[in-house]
């Protein structure tokens, strides 16, 4: 698999708004009905690799891309990573694919996307997305579960002596996960700095604020997003996580009456990582479902 994902696989980029890069990979022909996939906070569009592999297998260009601040994608200057700009970031991208997109979202990467349909919708603008998928993310997260995830991107800002030691960290984190022997995969989740220590491959600044009233307050407004949704909706739960509760996924599914609803056994909140091919598999199924096949390619 890692073979074939390596050699299909193409670089592009995107400009956001306000005049970041931003990097992605993407699969299949761009002729196809397009897929973008968005990560979570503190990770990078390598989360998505099998994921996008397996779309494209099946008829569709598979988009996935370094959210501002992560991965390979410049980092703000003016350190503005608020929810409103990484939404506008998602309507800028979509704007730019020959079709509306399905959009993908994984808890940063799905509330981004939440916020750029409410926004469309508030000010009578078409919707950046023609289907979306929630991963592990809705309008209720339990905030031990997000103060829990916030912890483990601010600890060691001195960074990792080595692989090894970073792997460790994950470990710890996720003791649910088997510990992976290869390390070739966390490369592409740290920088290897002048001083030989690696650090994870996001700007500090996007971890600040992220639990203030202020941000809060922001988030409320989910709510009105999400009971806007006429679009074809999936939420997928990672059955073990400590962010999306069953009382919240419930409380979701009764804001959006339409959605679909997959909770994943043995994944916790990173559900692609945790059992990639039944994650892969809910996201296929549901498309199928909703998109017909004649209509994937012009």
């Amino acid at each position: 698999m890692d073979t074939e994902i390596e050699t299909t696989r193409q670089a592009i980029s995107f400009k956001t708004p306000d005049g970041l890069t931003l990097r992605a990979d993407a699969w299949g022909s761009p002729q196809a009905a397009p897929v973008l996939l968005l990560h979570g906070g503190g990770q990078t569009r390598h989360a998505w690799a099998g994921t996008a592999a397996a779309l494209a297998a099946e008829g569709w260009y598979a988009v996935c891309m370094d959210a501002r601040g992560h991965g390979d994608s410049d980092w703000c200057p003016r350190g503005d990573y608020n929810h409103l700009a990484f939404a506008d970031d998602v309507a800028a991208v979509s704007e730019t694919f020959s079709r509306v997109p399905v959009l993908v979202g994984a808890s940063l990467g799905g509330i981004s996307s939440l916020f750029a349909l409410g926004r469309a919708q508030s000010e009578n603008r078409p919707a950046p997305a023609s289907a979306l998928v929630l991963v592990d993310i809705a309008t209720r997260m339990e905030l031990d579960g997000a103060r829990r995830i916030l912890d483990f991107m601010s600890q060691k800002p001195e960074g990792f002596a080595s692989l090894e030691e970073a792997s460790d960290a994950i470990a710890s984190y996720n003791p649910h996960r088997p510990k992976s022997r290869d390390l070739k995969g966390l490369k592409k989740n740290l920088r290897l700095k002048e001083d030989g220590r690696y650090r994870w491959h996001w700007d500090p600044a996007f971890v600040n604020g992220r639990l203030t009233p202020g941000s809060m307050k922001t988030l409320g407004s989910l709510d009105d997003a999400a009971r806007g949704l006429a679009i074809p909706t999936l939420l997928v739960r990672g059955r073990m996580s400590d962010l999306l509760s069953q009382e919240g996924a419930d409380e979701f599914l009764a804001q959006v009456p339409h959605a679909h609803f997959v909770d994943i056994s043995g994944a916790g909140h990173m559900v692609a990582g945790d059992r990639n091919d039944h994650f892969t598999r809910a996201v296929l199924d549901f498309l199928a479902r909703e998109v017909p096949r004649e209509s994937r390619t012009e």
